[in-house]
């Protein structure tokens, strides 16, 4: 078995909901662009925040905006 078959963090379920988590976060901060046309958030913080979400045991996408607006905006 490899790790992804026993860790939690990568069950189906928990996969879904974080391509939830990240769908949702893409579609608030991914495509807000500075005024050089640069994103304004970078796609690695919008992953690093969905996978952290899921990780924490969070079973919904509920709060993940305010997470993502806490921990990872700056």
């Amino acid at each position: 078995m490899t790790d992804m078959q026993i860790d939690w963090r990568y069950s189906e379920e928990r996969m879904e909901l974080r391509q939830k988590c990240y769908a949702l976060l893409l579609r608030e901060f991914g495509f807000q662009l500075d005024e050089n046309g640069e994103p304004f958030y970078s796609m690695q913080s919008i992953t690093e925040c969905a996978h952290d979400w899921v990780s924490q045991g969070n079973v919904s996408t509920s709060g993940i905006i305010k997470h993502y607006e806490t921990y990872y905006k700056g």
